[in-house]
């Protein structure tokens, strides 16, 4: 550490030297000088003074010494009468010794005699003097002669005076001693005086200075103690916060990683499925769009290629989503793998793929494309311990035929797919103009039919049901009519597969549940009672969790009893609804009838069949219509019949419209009979009418 009590020591006592060596020859020189000019003042006055008052005596001293021999007249009557009025002047004053040379340099009088005739000529005092100037100068003499004798150890000032007289040019020299011995003791006292004063008020300077920095030499030593306690500690800061940014840095290099790595991913499942890895529908939109570009400028085609699984629902609700997800991973495989002329295969979502066909030379291409998709699902899947047998339907748009935008290509693809869905699965349909009019003329139906449901344009018909041999009315069937403003009577085939695809057969059924009870209510309390109604339902119905509770309030609104209503559902309804026989054990428990229609056109499970709490079935108009013409149907006819039987159901046929028909069914113990041979579904006005009895 840098000593400031040292450096201040060494450089202090340098300056005080220095200022002592400076100040105590600066004081001596300045009171030398001082005194000199003080003597030398006071020797020009005497010179002026011994001048005036011997003015003429020396006035002829100096004019008879030139071109005479000075030295003979050293002892002269004139030369002693002068020594001895100088020495009277001189009497007690400073002055010792008086000289007085001509202008030639010769002493011509000295109050030492043996000094007469001396030659001052080269002396620099007198040709100072000579020259009208007033030369000084002190010296030490160990011992010279005076008035009053020889003196020792004396400091005197010696001064040339010119002596002018009448004359404006000097005519001779004073050299005048004056005894300063007192002045310079005076000075040398006065010299260590000051000196001491001067060194006493710098060592007090030094001593007070000295302790200052002595005191800031502490406070910097403190300082400097606190300041390398501070730099350890800042040290020991800075490595802990180094050590801490390295961790730091490696947190943010695993934090950038992983969000490179997120990022990554987000980009992946931006672009592709997560649960199959195919491309997702914004992968293939962009892709299309893109081959679309390429083959408009290459004038290409290119075909788009949807692809929808058939009882895929089934999957789900039978097995279970896991199972499904399973199954979806499985098929997209598969595709992958086994279909060589897929350009590109996506998800879209659900049990939805789509497929693009780049480069297309001729619809054989597509065909046989279509064929390659339709073939990978020949084989059973197998999941676990299931083994599960799909089919697809696949819809097919061309390029730049069939639309001209990625949306106009993927909805016409769309259309085509569910024509062939509805053609009877399993198959692959080109889309044609004529689907987009049946899509748009399906949509129109189904707002119109919105407008039904709320304007009140639908009407409840009942076909009678008759006791087989009495012909006696035993209920009747309840069975919704349209009569639109726009398209006049609208037959049900036409409506209700709208309603079934959109969701309005809920709302549609909730509204012929209540419309049924409440008219089969009004008549009871009119006096004309039907022993059961039937009503049909919809599978969209069934999977609604609500739906008991919404039936249960319908019958409260309208007071029906529970046992006057007959609930008829179809086997393919049963076996599309989860959890079927808790849902159908559920109604039982309501207390309302159930039937199962259009028994042995599903798929049909005797297994399943005598665990359904039903109480009734009922035989299709398929078969009844080959009563008498078909020996197959007739043969069907009699086993339902031994089978009901056989299992305590109740069996109403469906669709008898001759004598023959009602006989061949009364034979085998057909106990009800439905179809126009006992009427056909009537409003409910005339319906009464027909079947009321008369009072």
């Amino acid at each position: 550490m840098f000593n400031l009590s040292r450096y201040f020591s060494t450089v202090s006592f340098i300056l005080i030297v220095l200022a002592a060596g400076i100040l105590g020859p600066l004081y001596r020189h300045l009171s030398l000088q001082q005194m000199k000019d003080l003597a030398e003042s006071r020797n020009v006055a005497m010179a002026q003074v011994f001048e005036n008052s011997l003015r003429g005596l020396m006035g002829d001293l100096i004019d008879s010494s030139v071109g005479s021999n000075v030295g003979s007249g050293r002892n002269s009557r004139q030369a002693d009468e002068l020594r001895r009025q100088v020495v009277e002047l001189m009497r007690d004053t400073a002055v010792i010794k008086v000289k007085v040379y001509n202008r030639n340099g010769v002493t011509i009088f000295s109050t030492n005699p043996a000094q007469v005739g001396e030659s001052k000529l080269d002396n620099p005092g007198f040709k100072a003097a000579m020259n009208g100037e007033v030369v000084s100068e002190l010296t030490h003499r160990n011992s010279t002669d005076s008035f009053e004798g020889t003196v020792s150890e004396v400091d005197l000032l010696a001064s040339y005076i010119p002596i002018k007289g009448k004359h404006p040019v000097p005519v001779g020299v004073f050299e005048l001693y004056q005894d300063v011995t007192p002045f310079t003791s005076s000075l040398k006292k006065g010299l260590w005086v000051v000196t001491m004063g001067v060194f006493s008020v710098f060592a007090m300077l030094y001593l007070m200075q000295f302790l200052v920095v002595r005191r800031a030499q502490r406070i910097l030593t403190d300082q400097e103690g606190r300041l390398k306690a501070a730099r350890d500690t800042l040290e020991l800061q800075v490595e802990s916060r180094t050590e801490e940014l390295k961790r730091t840095n490696a947190q943010l290099e695993d934090e950038i990683a992983e969000r490179r790595q997120a990022e990554s991913k987000l980009n992946y499942l931006a672009y592709h499925d997560p649960l199959t890895g195919l491309a997702n529908r914004r992968c293939f939109l962009e892709r299309l769009e893109a081959s679309m570009r390429e083959a408009k400028q290459n004038g290409q085609r290119l075909a788009v290629l949807f692809i929808d699984l058939d009882q895929f629902k089934q999957v789900n609700d039978s097995l279970g989503h896991g199972i499904g997800d399973e199954l979806l991973v499985v098929v997209a495989e598969r595709l992958s793998e086994h279909v060589r002329l897929i350009d590109m295969l996506a998800r879209l979502g659900g049990d939805e793929f789509i497929c693009l066909m780049e480069g297309l030379a001729g619809e054989t291409d597509v065909e046989t494309l279509a064929r390659e998709i339709l073939a990978t699902f020949d084989q059973p899947f197998r999941i676990g311990a299931h083994e599960l047998f799909l089919s697809a339907s696949v819809g097919i748009s061309l390029f730049p035929g069939d639309g001209g935008s990625v949306l106009d290509l993927m909805r016409n693809a769309d259309t085509a797919m569910y024509r062939a869905k509805a053609a009877g699965r399993g198959q692959y349909y080109f889309y044609t103009s004529a689907m987009t009019r049946d899509a748009q003329e399906r949509i129109r139906m189904e707002n119109l039919l919105r407008r039904a449901l709320a304007n009140g344009e639908l009407t409840v018909f009942l076909q009678p049901q008759v006791e087989t041999q009495s012909g006696r009315l035993v209920g009747a069937e309840a069975l919704v009519r349209w009569h639109s403003p726009e398209l006049g009577e609208v037959k049900p085939v036409r409506f209700i597969p709208i309603a079934e695809e959109s969701g309005l057969i809920v709302p549609l059924g909730e509204w012929v549940l209540r419309e049924t009870c409440r008219q089969v209510m009004q008549w009871r309390d009119n006096g004309f009672e039907l022993p059961h109604v039937s009503v049909n339902l919809s599978v969209k119905q069934l999977e609604r969790p609500e739906f008991v509770d919404t039936l249960a309030a319908i019958l409260r609104e309208t007071g029906m009893n529970p046992s006057w209503l007959k609930l008829e559902l179809t086997e393919s309804v049963v076996m599309a609804v989860g959890q079927s026989f808790d849902l159908l054990d559920r109604l039982r428990d309501l207390g309302v009838m159930l039937a199962l229609d259009d028994f042995g056109t599903g798929y049909s499970s005797l297994s399943y069949l005598k665990m359904l709490p039903v109480q009734q079935l009922k035989i299709d108009r398929s078969f009844v219509e080959g009563i008498g013409q078909n020996p197959d149907d007739e043969a069907i006819i009699r086993t339902v019949m031994e089978l009901a039987n056989s299992l305590g159901f109740e069996v109403v046929a469906e669709g008898v419209e001759t004598e023959q028909q009602a006989d061949f069914l009364g034979q085998l113990g057909c106990q009800q009979l439905q179809g126009f041979l006992h009427g056909r579904a009537v409003p409910a006005e005339e319906f009464r009418s027909r079947w009321a009895e008369p009072t």
